[in-house]
């Protein structure tokens, strides 16, 4: 029997997964059919030619205080990047660094280290301008939005006058793609307000891939306009985190051309589901923890035949990423009662382990990671390396198993054809 070898993306370093050749259905990675530029001059004709905007140096005419909202260490963004060319448009209509406030839309995740705010945006930055994590704790109350969601929003946010808010364009497993008004509510949010909206995952329109009908994305983008987003500079990621596209302007209007971008790229058609699915987050950022690279494999889930296989590839230098989290993981005894738990009363944190539950419903998962997991629930295992995990699902499905390969599982979206 022939077997091929296929790399895959793990932490800071790669593994190697060994597969027969002629059970193999295929390697899927998202397009990079577009023609590829610098990447300077993408971003610079994205704020050049905003959409559904002005200029952002004649927007910000008059503004005292700018906040710019970045991303924080678990997003692959390259803020650092973005943020030369955006500064020099605001300079051009006379803001100075000193009216600059850049926030990091943490979310609830862990704050950033001085020296991990200095990587995101590069010492030189870092030494012009002022740099802040966004405190959960600290928000001002601005009303509810029509779904009943409290919009508490982080102060500094709120007191500015101009806000521009930057982020990469991908799926996301419930709020349909990441970006646009996304780094304000959850990004700048409260947990109150957090939690509200999260809740509405467990709704049948809320995935990836879904925007119109999805009340994640519908209530979120409300409580942003409750606070008002001037401008968006967005990018889209090709595998080896370069810039492929990028757009600027309208929080909504140009958010939605590049959720077409990123939909162009990355839905791939697959000929048939496959008996073992080998999905990798992508390496680091997107398998910093367990919490972050639940994404690729929510986007793995379709592409394998009901009672398969995913074989989960995630470094999770960081471990779990969320205590609750954790703690769902690390009690439930199946992934019913993870789903009835989640019914019963939502909480941040549970939210992930029930997407893993829902995986759980049609595959069994094994993980290949750093990551000590220590949980009994049925039909998740951890294993050491990608090759023991291998051999565990030939074990199960035998010889004839076929095999679908996502090397970067968080960036491609699996359309299948039969």
């Amino acid at each position: 029997m022939t077997f091929t070898n296929i790399t895959l993306p793990y932490g800071n370093r790669e593994l190697i997964a060994s597969v027969p050749e002629a059970n193999l259905i295929g390697v899927f990675e998202p397009r990079n059919d577009r023609q590829q530029e610098e990447e300077t001059d993408l971003l610079r004709r994205a704020l050049q030619q905003p959409i559904g905007s002005d200029r952002l140096a004649s927007m910000c005419r008059g503004s005292s205080r700018v906040a710019i909202v970045i991303s924080d260490l678990t997003r692959p963004c390259p803020s650092g990047k973005m943020l030369p060319p955006l500064l020099e448009e605001l300079a051009v209509g006379g803001v100075t660094d000193d009216q600059i406030i850049v926030i990091i839309a943490l979310g609830l995740h862990r704050r950033m280290s001085d020296e991990e705010l200095e990587a995101a945006i590069g010492p030189k930055l870092f030494r012009r301008l002022v740099v802040i994590n966004h405190d959960p704790e600290d928000v001002v109350n601005l009303g509810s939005t029509s779904k009943g969601t409290p919009v508490e929003i982080f102060r500094p946010l709120v007191e500015a006058n101009l806000r521009i808010c930057l982020g990469n364009l991908e799926f996301h497993y419930f709020a349909g793609f990441s970006g646009g008004a996304k780094a304000v509510l959850p990004g700048c949010a409260s947990q109150k307000t957090i939690t509200a909206n999260h809740a509405f995952m467990v709704h049948e329109a809320a995935h990836a891939g879904q925007l119109n009908g999805n009340p994640v994305r519908q209530d979120l983008e409300e409580g942003a306009s409750m606070v008002g987003v001037d401008f968006i500079f967005n990018v889209v990621l090709d595998a080896e985190h370069r810039i492929a596209a990028a757009v600027a302007g309208n929080v909504r209007k140009a958010h939605r051309l590049g959720c077409e971008l990123v939909a162009e790229r990355g839905s791939v058609p697959v000929p048939r589901t496959a008996d073992i699915v080998i999905v990798s987050a992508g390496g680091d950022p997107t398998d910093l923890n367990l919490y972050q690279a639940q994404k690729a494999l929510d986007n793995a889930v379709h592409a394998v035949k009901p009672g398969g296989v995913i074989i989960w590839v995630a470094a999770c230098g960081e471990g779990f990423g969320n205590a609750v989290f954790q703690e769902w993981l690390e009690v439930a005894k199946g992934p019913d009662q993870i789903l009835e738990r989640i019914q019963q009363s939502f909480v941040l944190g549970g939210h992930k382990a029930a997407a893993i539950a829902n995986a759980l419903k049609r595959a069994r998962i094994f993980l290949v990671s750093d990551l000590e997991l220590q949980s009994a629930l049925s039909g998740l295992s951890h294993y050491e390396d990608v090759e023991q995990a291998l051999a565990a699902a030939r074990q199960k499905l035998g010889e004839e198993a076929t095999y679908t390969v996502l090397p970067h599982g968080a960036s491609v979206f699996p359309l299948v054809c039969t």
